[in-house]
């Protein structure tokens, strides 16, 4: 014989009446409707289900919650580094310490004497962007994925590769700087 489900219940509301039942756990926000659950972990992932009783109707919608762990910010690693006549020719990847489902993208940036490679900030306003102006690295430092390959002339590396850790809930940014090609 099967076991019977249980159900936890976070709220009961009874016409304009509510009672949260976990109140060190959630807030019920009267104005939309709304259910927030506070202090999120991973045990908080799961299916939900949403009940509203009607008479002798009852509609019932399932929810699935992620959780996800934030983004870290990003390291640059240089996995090749060549210097020949007067080119550089550089194989980089970028990783992220912590994160869930995390995606990369690189995009040019500019040299603004900022070198510090932690460009990045917690929600995501600083992604590298100069505004289209790439400093005439035409897009050599797009890309999609954790690597990327590039190949300039050393005499134009006046110029930033900034790549950017991504998922659904945060994104962070780290630059890589073009002219440290000459340096061992």
């Amino acid at each position: 014989m099967e076991e019977p489900q249980k159900k936890k219940f976070l709220l009961k509301i009874s016409g304009r009446n509510y009672v949260e039942l976990e109140t060190d756990r959630v807030r019920f926000h009267k104005n939309d409707f709304s259910l927030e659950i506070l202090n999120t972990s991973r045990d908080d992932q799961r299916l939900y289900e949403y009940s509203v009783s009607n008479g002798g109707e009852e509609e019932v919608w399932e929810i699935q919650l992620e959780v996800f762990e934030p983004v870290s910010h990003p390291n640059i690693h240089v996995l090749h580094r060549e210097l020949s006549n007067g080119s550089c020719w550089l194989a980089l990847r970028c990783s992220s310490e912590r994160g869930d489902e995390v995606s990369y993208s690189w995009d040019s940036g500019d040299n603004n004497g900022d070198n510090s490679g932690d460009n990045g900030d917690d929600n995501g306003d600083d992604n590298g962007d100069n505004n289209g102006d790439d400093s005439g690295t035409g897009g050599i430092c797009s890309g999609s994925g954790a690597f990327l390959n590039l190949s300039y002339p050393v005499r134009s590396a006046a110029f930033c590769c900034v790549c950017t850790a991504s998922n659904a809930v945060s994104n962070r940014s780290t630059a890589f700087d073009a002219a440290q090609c000459g340096l061992q």
